[in-house]
């Protein structure tokens, strides 16, 4: 009982972390704005595909907690997905942002070789995270180039 509750509060504060980050930096006029590569995902896939990925975030950040594994790593990714949104958003600052998304990745990354030994569940579940960042990186990326 004390995982299933542990499991249910961190898929709760991480996913609501990220909808607050969402909605108190929506993309809004700027971002709307912007020159945007041929890859763009449609907008609505937005809040879908993060509302997801900060269910399996939450749970991998619970199963680490409960059975051990690279909880630094996990915590370190989670500052760095939570600075890129005001940063870029907030701040229109697409230069820091980039940057932050490639220490995210590499963070990701890091987090799914060290979890592989402990915990090959939690690696696996960050997998799609790892293929979302990267898009994210380009994204970003080609969006400094075009603006």
């Amino acid at each position: 009982m004390r995982s299933l509750i542990i499991h249910l509060l961190f898929i709760a504060i991480v996913t609501g972390i990220g909808m607050f980050m969402g909605t108190h930096w929506p993309p809004g006029e700027w971002y709307a704005g912007l020159q945007k590569p041929f890859f763009t995902p449609p907008d609505a896939w937005f809040p879908v595909v993060w509302t997801a990925l900060y269910i399996i975030i939450g749970f991998v950040g619970a199963r680490i907690l409960v059975t051990g594994g690279p909880g630094v790593l996990w915590l370190l990714q989670m500052v760095l997905n939570f600075a890129w949104t005001p940063v870029f958003f907030g701040a229109h600052n697409m230069p820091v942002g980039l940057g932050l998304l490639a220490a995210l990745w590499i963070t990701i990354i890091a987090f799914i070789g060290r979890a592989w030994a402990s915990d090959k569940i939690a690696s696996l579940l960050f997998v799609p995270y790892a293929l979302w960042i990267t898009v994210a990186l380009g994204l970003n990326g080609a969006l400094i180039l075009l603006n």
